[in-house]
């Protein structure tokens, strides 16, 4: 369809020629025309479409990577929070199956204690007819210690433990552990070993004080000095 510039061009000409005289026409100017050539070509029209059309798919791509991207953010973060939750569980249970045993190898340690101090507590009450107490006083204990030890500075040591552990009452029993005689033997029973009237002749006691004291600690001079240190042999 021809614009209306155009068609008023050709009228004026059309005019001129059919003999019109002493009429100017009014000149017109036609470049308007070429508004004609202006619009896109078939193949053009396709190009431009196919650019849009590659724009808007390059578009989607990216929205749909930055979605992507987003979904494997969210799954990360959401395995991380789980495995941190595994891992606080699985300390907090080791935590307490620690405690347990623990609590376990006190309650056996102590269930051994105990059984323990009967054990020597029965010992101390039992009755032995065949060892009837042995009658002597704290200064004469004293004298038999001083001779079954034999060296003095030996002796002196000797008596420091003793003096500390019971007084030199060879009867002396701790409540608390159990442990009984001069040197607080634990169990008392201990001292059988040196004779079978450990609970009434210091004599007995004596003598296994002595030969603990050497095999452990090498003399009762060793075993006074660990005493000094730890306030037990």
């Amino acid at each position: 369809m021809a614009s209306a510039t155009a068609v008023t061009a050709v009228g004026a000409v059309v005019g001129m020629a059919s003999g019109s005289e002493g009429k100017t026409t009014q000149t017109v100017d036609v470049a308007g025309a070429t508004l004609l050539a202006e619009v896109p070509s078939g193949a053009q029209a396709q190009t431009i479409s196919d650019n849009i059309g590659q724009q808007a798919t390059a578009q989607q791509a990216s929205a749909d990577a930055a979605a992507k991207a987003a979904a494997e953010q969210k799954a990360a973060e959401e395995a991380a929070r789980q495995k941190a939750a595994a891992d606080a569980q699985a300390k907090a249970d080791a935590q307490a199956k620690a405690d347990a045993d623990a609590k376990a190898a006190d309650d056996a340690r102590k269930a051994t204690e105990a059984a323990n101090r009967s054990k020597a507590r029965s010992a101390m009450t039992a009755v032995d007819s065949s060892t009837p107490p042995v009658s002597v006083s704290p200064g004469s204990v004293q004298d038999i210690a001083r001779q079954i030890v034999g060296n003095d500075a030996q002796f002196q040591c000797f008596s420091q433990i003793v003096k500390r552990e019971s007084g030199w009452d060879y009867t002396a029993t701790n409540k608390s552990s159990g442990a009984y005689g001069l040197v607080q033997a634990l169990p008392g029973s201990k001292m059988a070993s040196a004779g079978a009237d450990w609970r009434t002749n210091p004599s007995t006691q004596i003598k296994w004080g002595l030969d603990y004291m050497n095999s452990r600690y090498g003399s009762p001079c060793g075993a006074w000095s660990f005493w000094q240190a730890h306030n037990w042999y």
